[in-house]
């Protein structure tokens, strides 16, 4: 069961209690005995952030809140410390903890969040040592809050939980296929649409690229079109949001090396699912927004009708591809999802994908790298976004010189360039394939991590799920 997130002022007696201060005011709250006042100050002039306070029948946490640069520091410190009091409260086996706010801000949402998140476990393949998470229910008792803004940030963290969970998955249990069943079930779920292409209406489609990467394959590729589109719906054009859906990635005859290569390629579909998390928050929180999501899905292996370097395919718009390196796989599935999505009209298209080496070397595991034609408004607007979740980006050119680097002898195109710039290239070889505004995110640093880090745990991270829908939450004409 996912952690419950919930609104409601009425405190019951003896409840675990989470308190948010400011330092100077510690002497004025009500909810302390004397006593217990005067050893907080004491542990506060001592530099600690977070006091426990253990009364037997019930204990309370003081979250010490002190000044932030910024908002976006002060929110991110409040995620932070979330994590470090979920420590506390598995250790202390709180099942049940309600966050008082004694700030003039918003700080127990923050708070709230950083909990939640930090709260994600995935034990579903464990039949022996499965050890679940004490906390059950977090509960926001903030008269400075709404209890829709509460609903809404509990169905966009659920979305993460959801989003995660597709990544973790691994493929024996999560082929093209089943992953499309789960974006159906999730499209029941939060009330968005999902329509599955199947492989024979995929070559009707003439998805050449979709389709090569599927060659040595024993398992058919599937196309997903999900879409919401309320009638208040305030957008006359959509918001388009593609995701690279390669179940599991070899490299193909170009194969991986092992270790910490090929291991993990489970997440290489982390694109994928995070648009599946950001259609299910936006339809769970009913926005007034039309937006659809494609997933172009398949693994990509080296059998014996598999692709091979040097072969030269036909994509979705009718460009040639010749293809070098069959371990840049993702960027041929996403051209075709991105010629596809021309088809309606879109206002803005998004993709996601852990695309590039280059790009988690380049930033590492500490932002995404962003690229794009949709101009400088547009992108300043998505750094807001990603400042404000704490999921940054850093911005690459797409200068037309990099162009050359993807010049193909034989075909229109090939689908890697040389040794410099492989981020940007990647990019630019999906810029051939769009013809309106565009971002490129590359999440191949952020969405799976190998170590524990902070709130974004282990493992599958949701990269990208709370920035994308942040973004087109602003969309909204209030």
């Amino acid at each position: 069961m996912p952690t419950q997130l919930k609104y409601n002022t009425s405190i019951a007696k003896n409840t675990d209690l989470a308190l948010i201060v400011p330092p100077n005011r510690v002497a004025q709250l009500p909810e302390l005995q004397p006593e217990e006042a005067e050893y907080v100050q004491q542990q506060i002039q001592q530099e600690d952030r977070q006091i426990t306070l253990n009364r037997y029948t019930q204990r309370i946490y003081i979250i010490v809140m002190l000044e932030a640069t910024t908002e976006a520091a002060r929110h991110e410190t409040l995620r932070q410390a979330g994590y470090t009091l979920l420590k506390q409260l598995r250790t202390d086996k709180v099942a049940e903890l309600t966050i008082l706010n004694k700030t003039d801000s918003d700080a127990s949402l923050y708070l709230a969040e950083g909990l939640y998140l930090s709260n994600y476990q995935y034990q579903k393949h464990k039949t022996k040592d499965a050890k679940p998470s004490p906390l059950q229910s977090i509960t926001i008792a903030d008269e400075g809050i709404s209890e829709e803004e509460v609903q809404e940030l509990a169905n966009l963290l659920e979305a993460v939980y959801k989003t995660r969970d597709l990544v973790n998955e691994p493929h024996s249990h999560q082929t093209a296929v089943q992953l499309s069943e789960e974006f159906v079930a999730l499209g029941h779920e939060a009330g968005f649409k999902a329509e599955v292409l199947d492989e024979l209406q995929i070559q009707t489609l003439k998805m050449g690229g979709l389709l090569a990467v599927n060659q040595g394959s024993e398992d058919t590729p599937t196309f997903t079109i999900m879409e919401w589109k309320p009638e208040n719906a305030q957008n006359a054009k959509p918001y388009v949001l593609v995701g690279k859906g390669v179940v599991y990635d070899t490299g193909g005859l170009s194969l991986k090396p092992t270790p910490q290569s090929m291991d993990y390629m489970k997440s290489d579909m982390a694109g994928a699912a995070a648009v599946a998390g950001a259609l299910y928050a936006v339809a769970k929180n009913k926005l007034p927004l039309h937006v659809i999501g494609l997933v172009p899905a398949t693994d990509n292996r080296p059998g014996g009708n598999a692709v091979a370097p040097g072969d030269v395919i036909t994509m979705h718009n009718g460009m040639t591809v010749e293809v070098l390196n069959t371990d840049a796989e993702g960027r041929l599935i996403l051209a075709d999802a991105l010629s596809f999505a021309q088809k309606y009209n879109p206002e803005l298209v998004f993709d996601l994908a852990t695309l590039t080496g280059a790009a988690m070397r380049a930033v590492g595991k500490e932002g995404m790298v962003a690229m794009g034609t949709a101009g400088d408004e547009v992108m300043q607007q998505l750094k807001e976004s990603g400042n404000a979740v704490h999921e940054r980006l850093v911005e690459f050119p797409l200068w037309d010189e990099y162009k050359k680097y993807m010049e193909s002898d034989i075909a229109d195109l090939k689908n890697i360039g040389g040794a410099d710039a492989g981020a940007i290239t990647a990019g630019i070889f999906l810029q051939h394939f769009t013809n309106y505004p565009w971002v490129h995110l590359d999440i191949a640093g952020t969405a799976y991590l190998h170590g524990e880090d902070t709130y974004r745990g282990k493992l599958a991270t949701g990269s990208g799920v709370r920035l994308v829908y942040t973004f087109l939450r602003s969309k909204i004409n209030k």
